[in-house]
């Protein structure tokens, strides 16, 4: 029997007769938890933020009351809020859910939070390619303006906000909140070095900047709603409130699903949730945090402690669904996008497709990116189209290690790591494909295959 699922931000998305508009959202308890916010001390609410536990849901998974206690709210500068709706990392397709189905849930969310940090002036970085959720947002915003929930004086309050929606180019560096940072300032989305320009200090314009994840911001509306201690006993310690999880590959119902951190495994996730694999297919890997996070084997034992010291011994199925679980077994929770592979997968091929997307999207401000990752793609490229060396699995994991740790930001670790594990993993794979087309080439047959890369 499939697991219930246990929605708060979904709540009220694919429900029939919801629908996206401010009525329908209003008529569901829509901006009640904005009239409360502006009744409230805005430190009051980042207290609530901060005893919540809640982590950012867009990769890093660094507590969201964290990072805005580092604002620097003595400057005299303006303070700025900027939701990162870019969403480029590969397996993930939550946050537009929430634009497309929800928009004034995040507006209000949005709002809650920039009065929490007396932010004025509020941005919603999306990704260019989104061009339908751009409309839907600019359309919202009208709608919550045309009510008095955004812009002059809201609600009466005496506090005044507005949101602009800015298109981005389309790079998966945007993602990177200095890189965002500098592409909605106009410029080339090259990161920032940190230190000395952490947003909360340095952001946008030089001002204190908070950036956010779309999942992140929906959840500050209902930890108003809830208060921070009851929504910290959603999930567990450390890992609180829920988790969207984007399942995509070779499992029968793929999607999105909202449960509790910690409230399921990977097996519950993969079987129960999602209905099992494809008929007569065997699980081989699983990506469990979006394509940057590395890759786990379904035939290995994990073994070791939690941060709270707890002794853990699971086969992958039965790993916790959560922050620490899955950092603890060698990956990531990431982006909350899994990824299931069966036995019919060629991981050299995998593999190849993914250098093939990083190698695309290096700013190439950094010369271990801009030079390694389309050397990355080059070898493995070469591999795919019958032209395989035994050495390429020792080379390609050089060229990563040589990358990893020696760039601005952690796009290096993001195109770096699904190299090592991969290699890590099934290396027995890569250099068994190299023989194998050695001995066909000796024999002057063609490759066994030949892989268009997209």
């Amino acid at each position: 029997m499939a697991l219930e699922e246990q929605r708060l931000i979904f709540k009220h998305i694919d429900a029939p007769g919801y629908t996206r508009d401010i009525d329908c959202y209003l008529k569901h308890g829509g901006y009640e938890q904005l009239k409360k916010a502006v009744t409230m001390k805005p430190e009051d609410i980042c207290a609530e933020v901060t005893a919540s536990g809640v982590r950012g849901r867009g990769g890093a998974g660094f507590p969201a009351g964290v990072k805005w206690k580092f604002l620097d709210r003595k400057s005299g500068k303006p303070i700025y809020l900027i939701c990162n709706a870019d969403e480029s990392e590969p397996g993930t397709f939550k946050d537009r859910q929430i634009i497309h189905k929800d928009p004034h849930q995040l507006i209000e969310g949005m709002l809650c939070s920039a009065f929490a940090i007396q932010a004025k002036l509020a941005f919603i970085y999306i990704r260019g390619e989104f061009f339908e959720g751009y409309r839907i947002l600019e359309e919202a915003i009208e709608e919550a303006r045309a009510k008095n929930l955004l812009g002059d004086n809201i609600l009466g309050s005496g506090y005044s906000c507005d949101i602009i929606v800015h298109r981005g180019a389309g790079a998966y560096i945007c993602g990177e909140e200095t890189g965002l940072i500098e592409s909605l300032e106009g410029n080339r989305a090259n990161p920032r070095i940190k230190p000395p320009y952490f947003p909360a200090a340095l952001g946008l314009y030089q001002c204190p900047t908070i950036v956010n994840n779309v999942e992140t911001l929906c959840d500050v509306k209902h930890i108003i709603e809830l208060g921070g201690e009851a929504f910290s006993k959603i999930g567990t310690p450390g890992n609180t409130g829920t988790r969207i999880w984007c399942v995509s590959g070779h499992v029968q119902k793929p999607g999105y699903y909202e449960f509790p951190c910690a409230a399921l495994t990977l097996g519950q996730l993969i079987n129960d949730v999602c209905g099992g694999l494809k008929p007569g297919r065997k699980l081989k890997a699983v990506i469990p945090g979006g394509s940057s996070s590395k890759i786990l084997r379904a035939d290995e034992r994990f073994k070791g402690k939690l941060k709270d010291g707890t002794e853990f011994d699971w086969g992958i199925e039965d790993i916790p669904m959560d922050f620490d679980s899955l950092a603890a077994v060698g990956s990531m929770s990431g982006s909350g996008g899994v990824i299931i592979m069966d036995d019919s997968t060629d991981m050299v091929e995998a593999l190849a497709n993914i250098n093939y997307f990083y190698a695309h999207e290096s700013c190439g401000q950094c010369t271990p990116c801009r030079e390694g990752v389309p050397w990355m793609r080059k070898v493995t490229a070469r591999m795919c189209a019958g032209e395989a060396r035994e050495e390429d699995a020792d080379l390609l994991n050089g060229i990563a290690d040589q990358i990893a740790g020696r760039t601005i930001c952690a796009f290096g670790e993001a195109a770096a790591w699904p190299v090592q594990s991969f290699i890590a993993k099934f290396k027995d794979e890569f250099v068994e494909k190299a023989k194998e087309q050695a001995s066909r080439r000796k024999e002057g047959k063609p490759a066994a295959t030949e892989t268009t890369l997209i």
